[in-house]
């Protein structure tokens, strides 16, 4: 989205703080023993509370109100009453919403308790890593080198990214131009990143795969390799100097 008055950076502001906030709540509220389905349902209790609708929910009339993927799930985990969540578990909540016309998105992997399965190095290579991507992006970069950083760093920490998954524009839809914002460099790719405008960049850092496989259940991925995957995501406004994260009341970069 192209913010081009202050009423449209005013209601991206507000939405991004309500998808962060939420998603640092369902952080602190996950619990060993806790369905996926009842951390869902209290997501969705914090966006009703600020008037926010569920993105995925109203766009594309996905089974939940935020997506919560468990340990080999990449993305797009359907929230249920049958996954118990436990000790060790690295789990994923990707939480976007609209409000007033605004959309924002944002989404954090952490481990859940002690770190018995030794998850922890690739939670913080994958938020390190979408740290440091971001602090590059200014208007007139070509997306493509930002892909190239991102593969790198990953490379560089002992890990992999997924191809085929990707950040993108955000504002007054959940997805929008650029919509590829990848976790690699694709050399024909000129296009640049644009002073101004809003966009979602996300890592998805792994440990074996290389691409996402959706599951029978028509939204579940999982890595085409097998292992473990860490996505971090900010929803961020780009500008000439350092970029505004509007997402940063998740707090995961802190």
């Amino acid at each position: 989205m192209s913010i081009t008055k202050e009423s449209e950076l005013t209601g991206m502001q507000k939405i991004s703080e309500v998808v962060g906030s939420t998603l640092k709540r369902m952080r602190k509220y996950a619990a060993p023993g806790m369905s996926t389905k009842e951390l869902d349902d209290y997501g969705a209790e914090i966006l009703k509370s600020y008037g926010a609708k569920s993105a995925p929910y109203e766009t594309y009339g996905f089974p939940g109100y935020t997506c919560i993927s468990i340990n080999q799930e990449i993305a797009h985990g359907i929230p249920s009453r049958d996954k118990i969540l436990k000790e060790g578990d690295l789990i994923n909540i990707d939480v976007s919403a609209e409000l007033n016309g605004f959309w924002s998105d944002n989404g954090g992997s952490f481990v859940l308790g002690r770190d018995i399965h030794n998850h922890q190095p690739l939670v913080d290579a994958s938020n390190d890593i979408l740290h440091q991507a971001v602090r590059k992006i200014r208007g007139g970069m070509k997306i493509a080198d930002l892909g190239h950083f991102i593969e790198t760093a990953a490379k560089k920490s002992g890990f992999k990214v997924i191809k085929n998954l990707s950040g993108h524009g955000v504002g007054r839809n959940l997805h929008e131009a650029p919509d590829n914002i990848l976790n690699y460099r694709v050399k024909t790719n000129k296009e640049r990143f644009k002073k101004n405008t809003t966009v979602a960049v996300e890592t998805f850092i792994a440990t074996a795969s290389t691409f996402a496989v959706e599951q029978e259940d028509g939204w579940t991925l999982v890595g085409n390799k097998g292992g473990f995957v860490a996505q971090h995501e900010h929803t961020i406004l780009i500008t000439d100097g350092l970029p505004v994260i509007l997402t940063s009341s998740n707090e995961i970069l802190s």
